[in-house]
């Protein structure tokens, strides 16, 4: 490949197609007809020696050479851009519109926070959530499609950035007038009571111990502690009874309502459902692991000073994210 025979125009138009992933969206994006973006991406797969993208029943999905430019070539762009005087970021005039990572759990109990902070501090700002739920969280991050993820991570490979927001403790909830209600719940309860779980992803999603793994990145599919919760069962000589597990953690009040199922949750989401005085909240009878909620963005935003504005709202609002100890 001759670099200085290659438009460096195009490096803007693949930056694009990779984000979009679709030559019709890209094409509005750059302001050029979908042939012309089609005749650029034509250009660069001559230029490149590789095909970049493949046609799917999705879209077009970039292959693995592409996928590796990626990150190199948006950070150049922002470098570029930052060379070239791009005006200060005013989060008052700003106009922009951030992509966060997050599963249901989060933008119920942080994001709305944060959303109701943006409108009086930041109000032309927009923010679309994508759920961090999906298989391909990781790749999304590294082309670019997502600014920030928040969640649970065990591992953060060396390209991504990561910080720590707040440590979530498990408790356990229950509908009102419960049959465990009115005493500590022990382990005998956990054993004879039917149990809710959430779990976003499993064996065949990848998922080994909890977590699932994606070029990298280990977050967490399970909504609790599974391990502590079977050992302590174990020691007492009991099994879990596990009779519902569903993706959602928002659906858990209304499947609790008429049963007298149990089911683990992060404490700060415990308190959201208790708010409606129809869940109740109690301690486990166990100990079990605090994790800890992150945020994960690309080291290219480490010179973006509009996603390190949006980083430090985050972690104002987070100070005020883990309650109190719950009811016993």
């Amino acid at each position: 490949m001759n670099f200085d025979r290659i438009d460096l125009n195009l490096i803007r138009v693949l930056d694009v197609i990779l984000e979009e992933r679709n030559l019709v969206r890209a094409g509005l994006r750059l302001h050029l007809s979908q042939s012309a973006v089609s005749h650029a991406l034509a250009r660069l797969r001559e230029a490149i020696g590789d095909e970049l993208f493949v046609r799917t029943g999705k879209g077009l999905e970039p292959t693995a050479r592409a996928l590796a430019m990626a990150p190199s070539l948006r950070e150049a762009l922002s470098r570029i851009e930052e060379s070239l005087g791009v005006q200060p970021f005013d989060p008052q005039r700003s106009a922009r519109r951030f992509f966060i990572a997050a599963n249901d759990h989060v933008t119920a109990v942080l994001v709305a926070k944060l959303s109701r902070r943006l409108a009086a501090r930041a109000p032309g700002i927009s923010l679309v959530i994508r759920p961090s739920t999906r298989i391909d969280l990781a790749e999304q991050i590294d082309v670019g499609r997502i600014d920030l993820a928040i969640g649970v991570f065990a591992e953060v490979p060396k390209r991504l950035r990561s910080q720590a927001l707040a440590s979530l403790g498990e408790v356990m909830v229950m509908r009102k007038g419960h049959p465990a209600a009115r005493r500590r719940l022990t382990m005998a309860d956990l054993a004879k009571h039917p149990l809710l779980t959430v779990s976003v992803g499993g064996d065949e999603e990848g998922a080994v111990g909890g977590f699932i793994v994606e070029r990298g990145l280990a977050r967490q599919s399970e909504m609790f502690d599974r391990r502590s919760l079977e050992e302590a069962l174990k020691d007492a000589g009991l099994v879990p009874n596990i009779r519902v597990t569903v993706p959602h953690s928002l659906a858990i009040p209304s499947l609790l309502l008429d049963s007298d199922m149990l089911s683990i949750v992060p404490q700060s989401l415990a308190q959201e459902f208790a708010s409606g005085n129809r869940i109740l909240v109690r301690k486990l009878p166990y100990s079990s692991q605090e994790s800890v909620l992150r945020a994960v963005w690309h080291r290219r935003n480490d010179h973006d000073p509009a996603c390190i504005w949006l980083l430090d709202e985050i972690r104002a609002v987070a100070q005020a994210y883990e309650p109190g100890d719950p009811h016993r």
